[in-house]
Parts: structure tokens; C-alpha cells; sequence
């Protein structure tokens, strides 16, 4: 097939198109970044260089394409960004897009709290995104991925981690919860493109499942820092540390909310009933990861 990726290079794209072109399909990357068209290209994919927010240079982009894969992303740093807004209008140029160009098969990145319009904090904006991606006509078959939170999420810890010695967080304790790799993620999504497009459907991804302590020793371990420790703090604590590192307020806001709903475990409510296979990279294989960036930076 002729698939279209966005993401550029990013955690999930990047092993995503090599494992599609490595399954024999055609890819094309679409990123905002001109600088890494030479990166795309040496992946073996065509680059697709230009912005999410033209309507235009998308449907250009998907023309003649089988399938797209589709997701979107935002910093956190803007003081004056409003994330919703801008997850909405995306999903909209996706929709527009995929119609213009007449794609029937997509694949749309999406995340454990999708199930909710409220009390999942900053996780809402896939329950937008899914409700605008789901307004396609019915003969757009839509394969809506939710991962649940990413290993690769603890690095923002590291200057923390190398400051106070410490792990710190608004939840915390020895509950187990689902962490995902973005390659087992990639891998999911690849699997999804060579089965049959025959009706739209939710699948959750998770790679392995360990509690908040068990993170802190592992990867204290892995570190050389057998004392590392997981703090938990509240959620005023945790806002406030968010806001003096830069974070825009309304993220910050709704990140706290997030990671409050992870704590009372309504976050997890329709993960539970709907509970997938473990992928391959386990917890201890990260950790392994996070050294080697911990130690470099």
C-alpha cells in the first residue's frame, strides 16, 4: 500500500515507517520540519515538508495515498497556546483532508482517557480528536490506537532526578499501572495496516505494568543511584513546580488532572474492561535506555 505517516521523525513515526517500508509498503512522512526531509528520505520514505494547520498541503499530501496514519502533538511551553483549539483545527484539516483526497483506511493515534469528555485532564483533547476524526463518512474505516503512558514520559524526570536525587510526582505508591513503548506502539500500528479494513475499532497498547516504586528502583539500578526514591507530592506541590519550569497554565492545569485521575485509577476504567495483550519491550528494557540518555546528558 501507499501510506501516508505523520509525526515526522518522532517516537512513534520514525520505527513506524521503517517497519512499514520494511513490510514492503510505500511510505510517505509528513513533517513541518524541512531539516529533516534528508533524515526521511534516508529512511527510505518520500518527505512530505509543510504545515498541519494547511488544509491544502495536507490533502496534497494524502492524494493517491491507500491509507494515512494520523496524529497530533503541541509543546508545552507557549503561555499564550490553547491546546484545545489547536487539537480541534488539526483534526478538522485531517477530516478535511482525508475527504478531499478520498482515503478510505486510517489509522488515528489516540490514548487511554479518549473514552472521556471530562475528568481526565489534559487527555480530553483525544476525546475531541476522535469525535471530529469520527464524524468521516461511514465508509472512511477508522482504527483508533490508544496507548496508555509512555516509558519514555520519565526522562523529564532526569534533571530532577540528577538535582534532588529524587523522582517526584502528584501520584505515586505501589499500585501497578500500564506503561507503553513507543515501538510496541509502532509495531501495533503496523500490524493494524495489513489487517483488513473492515470496520471501525478501538485498541488499546501496553507493554508492561509496574508501580510507581518499582520505577524508582529499577531504574535507580540502572543509574548506579540505589537509594533513587519516588516522592509523591500533592497536587498544588506538583502545579506549582509545573508553572515555575515554564509550563503554559492551562497544560499544567489539566497535566495535574491527568495524573490525578491516574492516582484514583478512573484514568484506567475503560483500559480495564478492554485490557490488550502485553507488547515486547518490558520496563527493565527501558530502563536500560533511560541510562544510557541519563548518562549523557
Amino acid at each position: 500500500m501507499k501510506i501516508v505517516v505523520t509525526g515526522s521523525l518522532g517516537n512513534i513515526s520514525k520505527p513506524l515507517a521503517e517497519e512499514l517500508i520494511a513490510n514492503g509498503h510505500s511510505v510517505t512522512v509528513v513533517s513541518s520540519n524541512p531539516e529533516k526531509q534528508e533524515g526521511i528520505e534516508a529512511l527510505g520514505a518520500k518527505a512530505a515538508i509543510g504545515s498541519m494547520e494547511d488544509v491544502f498541503f495536507l490533502s496534497e499530501a494524502f492524494s493517491g495515498a491507500n491509507a494515512v496514519y494520523c496524529m497530533e502533538a503541541f509543546g508545552f511551553f507557549d503561555p499564550e497556546f490553547d491546546y484545545l483549539k489547536y487539537v480541534g483545527e488539526i483534526a478538522h484539516n485531517y477530516k478535511q483532508a482525508i475527504e478531499q483526497s478520498r482515503i478510505k483506511k486510517v489509522i488515528h493515534l489516540s490514548s487511554i482517557g479518549a473514552h472521556a469528555a471530562e475528568g481526565v485532564g489534559i487527555l480530553k483533547f483525544h476525546n475531541i480528536a476522535e469525535g471530529i476524526m469520527g464524524q468521516l463518512p461511514e465508509d472512511v474505516v477508522i482504527k483508533f490506537i490508544r496507548p496508555v503512558g509512555f516509558y519514555v514520559n520519565l526522562l523529564g524526570q532526569i534533571p530532577t532526578i540528577k538535582s534532588q536525587g529524587i523522582i517526584v510526582s502528584n501520584f505515586g505508591g505501589q499500585v501497578k499501572e500500564p506503561w507503553v513503548s513507543p515501538y510496541d506502539i509502532a509495531d501495533v500500528i503496523a500490524q493494524e495496516f495489513d489487517r483488513p479494513f473492515d470496520h471501525r475499532k478501538i485498541r488499546y497498547v501496553a507493554s508492561d505494568e509496574v508501580s510507581a516504586n518499582e520505577i524508582a528502583e529499577i531504574l535507580g539500578k540502572a543509574i548506579e543511584k540505589p537509594d533513587l526514591k519516588w516522592v509523591t507530592v500533592t497536587d498544588e506541590q506538583y502545579l506549582d513546580g509545573l508553572l515555575k519550569f515554564g509550563m503554559n497554565k492551562q497544560i499544567a492545569e489539566d497535566y495535574v488532572a491527568m495524573q490525578a485521575a491516574q492516582r484514583n485509577g478512573s484514568l484506567y476504567e475503560d483500559f480495564n474492561q478492554n485490557k490488550p495483550l502485553f507488547g515486547k519491550v518490558k520496563f527493565h528494557d527501558f530502563a536500560k535506555e533511560f541510562a544510557v540518555i541519563y548518562n549523557q546528558q
